[in-house]
């Protein structure tokens, strides 16, 4: 019985030995996985940091325009209403 239990105690060694070097790439795998990841994680925070930056800068360039154009608009209409005036009292 000892002589058919020791061979098969190695066997079984030998499979735990290969079973735990397989288990050691895989987690060093998944390390780098992680890693990789992280990576990409941190890049995409500060891509999405920058783009609410840029979007920021064009929405106060876009309401200095618009600002802009309002004005221009009223100085408009404020000019057509005393053009529309003195023709008024010309024609009077």
């Amino acid at each position: 019985m000892l002589e058919n239990t020791l061979p098969q105690l190695e066997q079984l060694i030998e499979q735990i030995i290969e079973k735990n070097t397989l288990l050691k790439q895989q987690v060093s795998e998944l390390e780098q996985q992680k890693n990789k990841l992280i990576d990409d994680n941190e890049m995409l925070q500060m891509e999405v940091i920058e783009s609410e930056e840029k979007q920021k800068q064009t929405n106060t360039a876009l309401d200095s325009l618009l600002g802009k154009l309002q004005d221009a608009q009223q100085e408009t209409d404020v000019a057509q209403e005393t053009d529309v005036a003195q023709e008024t009292d010309v024609a009077q």
